[in-house]
């Protein structure tokens, strides 16, 4: 389990963009990544449209936002143009950042047990470090919530 304090794992994924991702690029700015289970699911379309709402917010206090998830890169863009969001969204497809931020979990649902992402957030400092971390989030208001650590932390 990573603690506040540490350097945030490094990942490189591409995006819905057709760029690559690469975090560490992000390195003097604060960065969200936000990890989320699926393209076009209730919570998860929620989740990414109250970012998007925020987006302006964010992008005023110089805080970049970024979702992942194991979907591919069509997945993502397919989910981006029906609900017009404006977050850049990064596909995880082996896993392997979601694996590093400890949230590629087993999970359960109606007795049966498989592995996929706990929705979990995660604020980074400038430095590259984790200032934050919102475990088995839930979306009411969370991304509200989010934006009001970034502002504090970009300060």
């Amino acid at each position: 389990m990573l603690s506040n304090g540490e350097m945030a794992p490094d990942f490189e994924l591409p995006s819905d963009a057709g760029e690559t991702f690469k975090l560490s690029r992000l390195r003097g700015k604060p960065v969200v990544v936000y990890f989320y289970p699926k393209d076009d699911t209730s919570g998860c379309t929620l989740e990414a449209k109250d970012f998007s709402r925020l987006a302006p917010e964010f992008r005023k206090a110089g805080i970049e936002v970024v979702g992942v998830s194991p979907d591919s890169v069509e997945s993502h863009r397919k989910f981006r143009d029906k609900y017009d969001l404006v977050v850049r969204l990064a596909a995880d497809a082996d896993k392997l950042a979601a694996t590093a931020y400890g949230v590629w979990v087993e999970k359960s649902m109606y007795g049966r047990t498989y592995m996929g992402v706990e929705r979990s957030t995660f604020l980074i400092d400038k430095a590259g470090r984790l200032a934050k971390s919102w475990r088995k989030v839930k979306v009411p208001e969370h991304a509200q919530e989010v934006l009001e650590a970034a502002r504090a932390l970009a300060k």
